[in-house]
């Protein structure tokens, strides 16, 4: 009798747990993901690249801060690394070309203002800042891009023409960063895995 009063408590203390607080989290985490579109439904230009853009948004700014702050001048000397970016500079690269890439109706007037305010920036605070706005932009393009608009040839390229040179750009200089973050001991966010 004892054995099984002990059993049914287990069981009981396993569905309380089981159906408490975490596992309403878990469904909710389970509700909150949208549905998988079924193979063969068209996307649109602006959720395909958006999500790309958002992916590696998510990937570079989160390597970006994992530099502590005094590292964020190092460039690699030992090889054939002379005259590369610093990391920091990397950062500004990758923020000022977001302007260019996802231009949108800014003026060239406006472009050179904010190269030329980026090419005074230092603190790693300062850049971040400044490269966290510069993906506002590209996303503000970015959702801009429709069937109808996305290779229609602009003044600078199509419009799905420079998303896509965009995102490889930003793919090239994550890829640098993270050699330099491993050369300095750090495992890059989106390699740490859950």
């Amino acid at each position: 009798m004892r054995i099984a009063s002990r059993m049914m408590v287990g069981l009981m203390l396993a569905f309380v747990v089981g159906s408490g607080p975490n596992a309403v989290l878990a469904q909710d985490s389970a509700a909150a993901k949208p549905a998988k579109p079924a193979v063969g439904s068209p996307v649109s230009p602006s959720e395909a690249y958006g999500k790309l853009l958002s992916l590696m948004e998510k990937e570079f700014v989160s390597a970006a801060e994992a530099m502590p702050d005094n590292k964020f001048d190092f460039a690699p000397s030992a090889g054939e690394f002379k005259g590369v970016r610093t990391f920091g500079g990397q950062v500004k690269h990758v923020a000022q070309d977001n302007y260019y890439f996802y231009r949108g109706n800014l003026s060239d007037a406006d472009m050179k203002a904010k190269q030329d305010a980026m090419d005074k920036l230092t603190s790693k605070a300062d850049i971040i800042q400044a490269l966290k706005e510069s993906f506002v932009q590209a996303h503000s393009v970015v959702d801009g891009i429709t069937a109808e608009n996305a290779f229609v040839t602009t003044e600078h390229g199509t419009r799905g023409g420079m998303a896509a040179f965009g995102l490889a750009h930003i793919m090239d200089h994550y890829g640098q960063m993270v050699v330099y973050l491993r050369m300095n001991g750090i495992v890059p966010p989106a390699s740490r895995g859950n």
